[in-house]
């Protein structure tokens, strides 16, 4: 008898034993172990999942940056506009005070600026960021929330990240003369402060605006992860097809 007979009537057999199991209280994973038996259709390898992964966050990097670097990327978007600092709301409220919105105006156009500019040059600091991960890793991610693969590579990449990028922050910063823009309005609140008591104000841009663009374009790789997950149309290679696709239907 040839092998593909042996098999095939192994299969029948094995399904002839389960059917009892359905009708007592067979061990549900003693059924499941029969049942797995039978199937036929190949899992995904765990080079294959940990290549679908990265294919994702490659995707989404790219997407999020084309997005987020283009004129108005950061400044009209209410999602990821970066705002007046915060520790410095007190600079801006005197400086609208004593006729200067216009500055004001102009500082949170070119903190944004600042930001597309920094983004246009993330690709590469983002794909180099993409490091290998544990195959516990990577069946965690595949399985896990809308947002899984988003969020394990911002938890280990974003210290390397902000190094990396913070040059680029201060080389955009530099570029559109943000600090022009912020150095008046602050040498003019921190003179009042002297009179008022007031504590003076010097938040480090750079650093802020580093925080602030990371922000946006983390926001935006997640948006298009969640895209890869629940849309086929997303998935615009083999791979993201295969990996991805393996999870329709299930919640």
């Amino acid at each position: 008898m040839s092998n593909k007979l042996i098999i095939k009537k192994m299969k029948k057999i094995l399904l002839i034993l389960a059917i009892p199991c359905l009708f007592v209280s067979c061990d549900p994973a003693t059924l499941e172990g029969i049942l797995s038996t039978t199937q036929t259709k190949p899992g995904l390898t765990n080079e294959e999942v940990i290549e679908g992964l990265k294919e994702a966050l490659k995707v989404g990097a790219n997407n999020a940056v084309s997005f987020t670097s283009k004129t108005d990327g950061f400044f009209k978007n209410p999602f990821i506009k970066i705002p007046f600092p915060q520790e410095a709301e007190n600079v801006k409220a005197f400086a609208i005070s004593h006729g200067l919105q216009s500055q004001v105006d102009k500082f949170e156009m070119n903190l944004n600026r600042a930001a597309e500019k920094a983004a246009a040059e993330a690709v590469p600091v983002f794909v180099n960021a993409i490091t290998s991960m544990t195959v516990e890793d990577g069946f965690n991610i595949l399985k896990g929330d809308s947002t899984a693969a988003t969020s394990f590579l911002r938890k280990a990449t974003t210290a390397e990240l902000t190094q990396k990028f913070s040059p680029i922050v201060q080389q955009a910063i530099d570029q559109v003369n943000l600090t022009s823009f912020y150095e008046p309005l602050a040498t003019a609140y921190n003179a009042s402060t002297i009179l008022t008591g007031k504590q003076a104000v010097n938040p480090d841009l750079k650093a802020y605006v580093t925080e602030k663009a990371l922000n946006g374009l983390f926001f935006y790789v997640a948006q298009e992860e969640k895209k890869i997950r629940r849309d086929p149309k997303a998935r615009v290679s083999d791979i993201l097809k295969k990996v991805f696709g393996s999870l329709d239907g299930k919640s």
